[in-house]
């Protein structure tokens, strides 16, 4: 620290690391509140002032002491954009061999597609078309422990609704104001359970928001209803209420901020609207309606609810049952926030992650009192886990973090990928192996990070770098893995940004001049997505393709991709065939067309990856 002067040392305010353990607990902060000092006017400004001479020393002291705090990077106003870093490669790569071409050749083609055939006898690729989809062999003991099952969207499973009697709503009152934007994605439920209304099959609900129900609360028959009349009843109520925003939103347009706001005219008429709807109500009921109403009562007892049409009017009944599905909504979230679950009660249910609240898929290996927690609070910035909203909020007022540690490799627009080793930011890479087991099945690597590179997607707005997914990848990988897990986020899924990762990891891999292909075993939804990200570039590279003669390893020498994976995406799309002791690639232009027409679609897109924007260099030992 630097010297004053007088030989004493300035104090600094201490900058919170970023690997420090996520225990939940509050950072401690050495302060001069008037609530701690002493409040006696004849010697108060001697010992306020002694007080913050001891306060500077204890600071000194613990800077002294503790080992050197890591602060988040920071672009300075002369600095560069990216940061990157000379590679001098100790091993020079072999001479690229030319492949040996074939003449190309005609064949017909049934119906009106027309097929263009192009031979080629490549023996290593003749014997891995002979074999149906094979992974590259891993020798046994050679490859290093590392990530696998690549799963990147995995829409299964989310949480559990279920039912505990005698439920005590001790929590109705508390502040739910600074609450994150709910966005819901997942429903599942424990099946073990059922209705106990009797003749309940369990199905519906009564806010028409899910699938089953297992309380009279939310029992549709219990209240004279059927689960479509539910659905019907939950489109109209969301439609009221977008109508409602929408005039609300308007009605604030047009008025002017003064103290006292008269009622706007929207507003007047409908409550003239609803006096009118209120003088329709029926005086006393027939005696028809009575003989009905006591019939249902003698049939069913208290296993239904009574008949209320025609007690009142229309509209003080169908707010009735809003209420009813209001509280009902409100029971379930109760019920599932305090884990009231047969199985797997120790997990995490919900996570509350920057405005979104996110249901979890799976079990993820979080310590044993944060694993029992209903909800997980998460700075999404730092990655750091806390127990309650309090300590959340607590948290994000000190935090100097906006974006992911490491090397800012890429910025296209809002777009940016941080490149953040595993060794030098070992908490912040853990945290992230954590939040990605919540949505991934088969991840099996969460601590042992250091011998990976993480490379993280975030979209920037004016609070920060918010997390879109992340892939990792070995530092040295025997097989020349480019990717060894990868995970889109919930909020992000079915946008693109998927394959826009996939890309990003097969870019680094030209730039590296290596031919790459993911980890595996890949999952299935892993492998219905690289399958789709292959298909696209092998019609890209047959359509801009004007040669007569085609290499298998000329096209992996192009794309980066591995040519087991050309030639299983061949096998799968039908274009390879076998044909009079050779094989031949079959160039299907139907469908390329259909590929073209999809490009045209998503041409004015931003969700892809524009290799001018990358500024990185391979690292020393890949």
């Amino acid at each position: 620290l630097p010297r004053s002067p007088h030989g004493r040392r300035h104090c600094r305010p201490l900058t919170r690391n970023a690997g420090s353990s996520s225990d939940g607990t509050e950072d401690s902060d050495f302060s001069t509140d008037p609530e701690h000092t002493d409040s006696s006017e004849s010697d108060g400004a001697s010992r306020r002032s002694a007080r913050v001479t001891r306060a500077s020393a204890r600071l000194s002291q613990s800077s002294q002491d503790s080992s050197p705090v890591r602060t988040a990077p920071s672009l300075g106003p002369d600095e560069p954009v990216y940061s990157t870093r000379r590679v001098t490669r100790s091993q020079q790569q072999p001479a690229p061999v030319t492949p040996k071409k074939y003449p190309l050749r005609q064949t017909r083609s049934s119906g009106s597609e027309t097929e263009q055939a192009v031979d080629f006898s490549d023996r290593d690729t003749k014997n891995a078309a002979d074999q149906d989809e094979s992974p590259p062999r891993t020798p046994t003991g050679n490859a290093p422990s590392s990530e696998s099952d690549i799963d990147i969207s995995s829409p299964n499973v989310s949480h559990d609704e279920s039912l505990a009697k005698d439920l005590s709503l001790k929590d109705s009152g508390s502040d739910l104001s600074h609450r994150p934007k709910r966005r819901r994605f997942h429903e599942s439920y424990n099946f073990n359970m059922k209705c106990p209304t009797p003749g309940c099959n369990s199905l519906g609900h009564l806010t028409g928001k899910h699938e089953r129900h297992f309380s009279i609360s939310g029992c549709p028959l219990y209240h004279n209803l059927s689960a479509d009349e539910c659905k019907v009843r939950a489109q109209s109520r969301d439609k009221q209420i977008e109508e409602r925003m929408l005039a609300h939103r308007q009605d604030d347009n047009n008025r002017h901020a003064t103290r006292h706001q008269a009622p706007t005219e929207r507003q007047l008429r409908y409550k003239e609207k609803v006096a009118e709807l209120r003088k329709k109500r029926n005086s006393g009921l027939s005696k028809e309606q009575k003989e009905k109403y006591m019939e249902h009562r003698q049939t069913y007892g208290n296993t239904r609810e009574p008949l209320l049409e025609n007690l009142t009017s229309e509209y003080d009944l169908e707010l009735f049952r809003r209420a009813q599905a209001r509280a009902s909504e409100d029971l379930v979230r109760k019920l599932r926030l305090q884990g009231q679950i047969t199985e797997g009660s120790n997990m995490i249910k919900t996570i509350a992650f920057g405005r979104y609240e996110l249901d979890t898929w799976y079990h993820s290996p979080y310590p044993e009192e944060y694993a029992r927690l209903g909800r997980l609070y998460m700075c999404e910035f730092c990655l750091k886990y806390m127990k309650s909203q309090t300590i959340l909020r607590r948290h994000m007022a000190k935090c100097v973090w906006k974006h992911p540690p490491g090397d800012e490799i890429y910025r296209k627009g809002s777009i940016s990928v941080f490149e953040v080793d595993g060794k030098k930011n070992k908490i912040y890479c853990q945290n992230l192996c954590l939040l990605a087991k919540l949505f991934l099945d088969h991840k099996t690597l969460y601590y042992d990070v250091e011998p990976f590179l993480f490379y993280v997607m975030t979209e920037a707005d004016n609070t920060g770098c918010h997390l879109i997914g992340y892939f990792s990848k070995e530092k040295n990988s025997f097989l020349n893995y480019n990717v060894s897990c990868i995970l889109t986020m919930p909020q992000y899924m079915r946008q693109g940004y998927g394959k826009m990762l996939i890309d990003f990891s097969y870019l680094l891999s030209k730039v590296e001049e290596k031919v790459g292909s993911p980890e595996r075993p890949l999952s299935d939804l892993g492998l219905i997505s690289y399958r789709s990200y292959w298909k696209e570039v092998l019609l890209r590279y047959l359509h801009n393709f004007q040669g007569k003669e085609i290499s298998i390893k000329e096209i992996s020498q192009e794309t980066a991709v591995n040519p087991v994976d050309i030639v299983s995406t061949l096998q799968a799309l039908q274009m390879l065939k076998y044909w009079k002791g050779k094989h031949l690639v079959l160039k299907r232009q139907d469908l390329i067309d259909e590929w073209i027409a999809k490009e045209a679609k998503r041409s004015n897109s931003n969700k892809t990856m524009d290799p001018s924007c990358l500024k990185w260099t391979p690292p020393k030992g890949t």
